[in-house]
């Protein structure tokens, strides 16, 4: 699955708010550049002045004078304008990064495990560095040179109408290359951009499964499909190239159309008496500053088209959020219940069926049945990472999946054996659990599942954690998880092998200290290995996505059922119970 882009409307839509947020820098910007132009038009219109001047054999001392200090002017007025532009720039960007971030996190868990892990990866990469390094250097660039030119265009057309008309007829060139460029140019680079997530799909996902691929001989598999995804994004670079070919030869020729009008229009009319030298002189001047303008929009047009993917990629997030209550109830207790459950991943096709279930507050239920029964899922379902298709599942009479995450955190918390650790402190890999904990509170949590480690860190809390930094191997990273837990105290846990992927050392340790965290609340484990539902309350067994059955370890041994093959197979024909 990969994430939605936004409509054009909407993407412009949202620039404009991004701009209003800001918007003293914005106007800073736009009258610094109107004063910085206004200096650059004074040196032609002087210099004009002294050709007529000296045609009359007079002074131009002054004039000369006053052509040194627009130009100083301008310079001051074009640092200061490109200094407030550029801190312009780099609050936007700020605000998009936050803004994408704020909105990763806020994607229901369901939809980010079911995305591509390129697609949601280049866009956190790829994508807000684009817009970034636009915001910060090309927008203020192409705002300077969108004024320049306008003003250069109006002062043309103020000194001499007829000069002026030929000089906006010479730009004619530009305005048609321009309108076939952006019709095909957001469509060319938003492809350019997915066929780059599928590329880094295909390369994470084959690093990933890198033993796996050797010990299947998937090498030459993978090859050909990562030779393929490098040539499909190859093509549709080479669209954008193709594009580019076409503008550039264009903008360059019209840069130069405008004076070329100018100085044979003007020419014959001063030949005829009609027009001034000194006239024709500003004209060309004037029009001879639109290289500038002209040399910007083709060195930024391009980054500007590809940011503008990327912008639309960005803000495709706020189309994917699932709909929640605006004011969810308050769970009444610590009861869950599943009733009527049925779950599909794609339609038609259910992964569970008919599922009913009362957990007891303070139970250990254990969920076994072969691979492939839906296991995992009933888990990922009673966590609230997944909404049933049909049924519902309840903590104190409120939809699980109805619940905002910090609130869903404080009830059910599901722990599997893959665990992040965050490239931050100690202290803030914890805080994520409990924003207001004291350092007492992280301490106590730390030591709860065994992790007095932390008072022979270098600096504690305050340790950064990262490869570059302090590396904790995998039990110490399953500890600092189970830490998070102990802070976010949930009357429920949903444990998915939290300690499978572990080396046997590593393995008890982690889950001594998991049978810290465990007392007193209520556990549901899935069971992929039987050991772990020997000593449950409860065990519910699946075969097809259906509850088959349901009873102590005693019950189900004694009954013959699906459950006493599986103890049978699992420790031997004469196993007992």
């Amino acid at each position: 699955m990969t994430l939605p882009v936004s409509e054009p409307a909407a993407a412009r839509h949202a620039a404009v708010a991004l701009v209003r947020d800001h918007p003293g820098a914005f106007a800073l910007t736009l009258a610094l550049t109107a004063l910085s132009t206004v200096a650059g038009l004074g040196a032609p219109y002087l210099l004009g002045r002294i050709v007529d001047v000296v045609q009359v054999g007079g002074d131009v001392t002054w004039l000369a004078l006053l052509i040194v200090a627009c130009a100083l002017a301008q310079l001051v007025l074009t640092r200061f304008t490109r200094h407030v532009g550029g801190r312009f720039g780099e609050r936007v960007a700020a605000a998009v990064r936050e803004r994408f971030l704020e909105r990763v996190l806020a994607l229901p868990a369901a939809l980010v495990a079911r995305v591509s892990t390129g697609d949601l990866t280049t866009r956190a990469t790829g994508d807000v560095s684009t817009v970034a390094a636009t915001l910060r250097s090309g927008v203020p660039e192409l705002l300077v040179a969108a004024v320049q030119a306008a003003f250069v265009l109006v002062a043309v057309l103020v000194v001499n109408p007829l000069l002026g008309a030929c000089g906006v007829v010479g730009l004619f060139g530009i305005v048609v290359v321009l309108r076939w460029y952006l019709r095909r140019a957001r469509s060319a680079y938003l492809a350019a951009a997915a066929s780059t997530s599928r590329l880094a799909e295909v390369l994470v996902s084959t690093a990933a499964g890198a033993r796996t691929v050797e010990a299947l001989g998937l090498q030459r598999r993978r090859i050909d499909a990562v030779v393929a995804a490098i040539e499909d994004s190859r093509t549709h670079v080479m669209r954008t190239l193709s594009l580019r070919t076409v503008l550039y030869p264009v903008l360059d020729v019209s840069a130069v159309l405008p004076l070329v009008g100018i100085l044979l229009v003007g020419g014959a009319l001063y030949d005829d008496g009609v027009l001034g030298l000194g006239a024709v002189v500003t004209c060309a001047m004037y029009v001879r500053q639109l290289t500038g303008p002209l040399e910007t929009l083709s060195i930024w047009l391009e980054q500007l088209q590809s940011s503008t993917a990327s912008f639309a990629r960005l803000e495709g997030l706020v189309a994917v959020h699932e709909p929640r209550p605006s004011a969810p109830a308050t769970p009444a207790g610590d009861r869950i219940e599943v009733s009527g459950l049925s779950f599909a991943y794609t339609a038609g096709r259910d992964v569970l069926s008919g599922i009913d279930l009362r957990v007891r507050p303070g139970e250990h239920l254990a969920i076994v049945g072969p691979s492939g029964a839906g296991k995992s899922t009933l888990g990922r379902l009673l966590a609230g990472l997944e909404r049933p298709r049909v049924g519902s599942v309840t903590v104190g009479g409120v939809a699980v999946a109805d619940l905002p995450p910090d609130v869903l955190r404080e009830h059910i918390v599901l722990v599997t054996q893959e665990q992040h650790v965050f490239r931050d402190t100690v202290r803030g890999n914890l805080l994520l659990a409990r924003p207001t904990a004291t350092d007492d509170d992280l301490r106590a949590a730390l030591h709860a599942v065994g992790a007095h480690w932390v008072d022979d860190l270098p600096h504690g809390l305050d340790t950064e954690l990262g490869r570059s930094a302090f590396h904790l191997d995998a039990a110490r990273a399953q500890e600092l998880a189970l830490s998070r837990v102990v802070l976010a105290d949930p009357h429920t846990l949903v444990l998915d092998e939290a300690t499978a992927m572990l080396d046997p050392t590593a393995a008890r340790s982690a889950e001594r200290a998991l049978a810290a965290v465990l007392a007193g609340r209520t556990v549901i484990a899935i069971a992929h290995r039987l050991h772990t539902a020997h000593d449950a309350d409860r065990i519910i067994v699946l075969r097809d996505g259906r509850l088959a059955e349901l009873g102590t370890h005693t019950e189900l041994v004694n009954s013959g059922g699906d459950y006493a093959d599986l103890w049978r197979t699992w420790h031997g024909a004469g196993a007992a119970t």
